[in-house]
């Protein structure tokens, strides 16, 4: 079988097709490269378009014989979401809508969608689980939710789908050769290398008087090659014939950012500069996966610990 992998050139995506490529399976990459990088997907097969172009997807869907797609392009930063609401929405959705349109058209009736839980928005209660109400806090969290929807009414036509709902994605592969670029994240462990390192002013800790052990927010962080996992896990699900679901991807841990802080401490032996800023609306205090369904229905559990993300982490940006 051959899956097509959309955004297969960004930073969660190229990871999962160096996994399936490892796994010796056959994996093409569409990719606009507005956000990707190609060179982290060296000797893949590769298309360079864009999910809104059918005539593209059409074409390499007959070329390569694309049996499932794993879905991950789109527009992700949640600042810029709510000043271009228009973009998102025209990316993410309308992208995702002609992106099926054309798949079907070929035949291809599986896919793996990257969902987030930003679904949850700041959830009520802790762990999170699947049954959670769905309360986006942003345009970018929006479009993820009618994703879902429009895969989940597209059964009804023969689509079948997972909708990975992920948590904090952060690390770096084994082999530090592709990692999370600091300059198109705003996430906390790149944000905390960038500063150990000296490559921008301290770290901005925003809140330590939050109801936690130590003040700071608390996040699941999964890293980014168990996350590869998760996708490939449930294309063998949909490819035995496994019905549409969603379900959350993560460790069912939770970390403040000073956890993380200190771990990263630890791992580079350097201080993390940083300063105390008010708290930021919109920021949960806690979220963390209840993991149950993405277990029992996927077989995936997460292998990497904290510590091993954030070393991870520090091998690719301080090589």
């Amino acid at each position: 079988m051959t899956t097509l992998v959309t955004g297969g050139a960004g930073y969660i995506g190229s990871h999962t097709v160096r996994l399936l490529a490892s796994q010796g399976r056959d994996v093409v990459v569409l990719d606009s490269l507005e956000l990707g990088d190609r060179s982290r997907i060296p000797g893949i097969p590769f298309v360079e378009a864009d999910i809104a172009d059918e005539r593209a997807i059409e074409k390499a869907c007959r070329k390569y014989g694309i049996d499932d797609v794993i879905h991950f392009a789109a527009y992700k930063a949640v600042g810029e979401s709510m000043e271009q609401p228009l973009r998102y929405y025209n990316n993410n959705v309308a992208g995702s809508i002609a992106l099926v349109h054309a798949l079907l058209a070929n035949g291809v009736e599986r896919i793996v969608f990257s969902s987030s839980a930003a679904v949850y928005g700041n959830p009520d209660h802790v762990p999170v689980n699947e049954d959670a109400p769905l309360k986006p806090e942003s345009v970018y969290a929006e479009t993820k939710v009618h994703v879902e929807r429009f895969l989940t009414s597209c059964n009804a036509i023969g689509l079948r789908s997972v909708s990975l709902r992920y948590f904090n994605a952060a690390g770096a592969s084994a082999d530090a050769s592709i990692g999370e670029n600091w300059d198109m994240s705003q996430n906390l462990i790149p944000l905390v290398m960038k500063a150990i390192l000296g490559a921008s002013g301290p770290l901005r800790v925003f809140g330590n008087d939050y109801p936690t052990p130590d003040g700071t927010c608390l996040r699941d962080y999964i890293h980014v090659e168990d996350l590869a996992q998760a996708h490939i896990n449930a294309l063998d699900y949909l490819s035995t014939g496994g019905s549409s679901m969603a379900c959350n991807v993560g460790t069912g841990q939770a970390s403040s950012v000073l956890d993380v802080m200190r771990m990263a401490e630890e791992v580079s032996g350097r201080t993390v500069p940083h300063v105390i800023s008010p708290r930021r609306a919109g920021d949960p205090t806690t979220v963390f996966a209840d993991p149950t369904l993405v277990r029992a229905v996927l077989g995936w559990r997460a292998t990497h610990d904290l510590r091993e993300i954030v070393s991870s982490a520090w091998r690719w940006h301080s090589k």
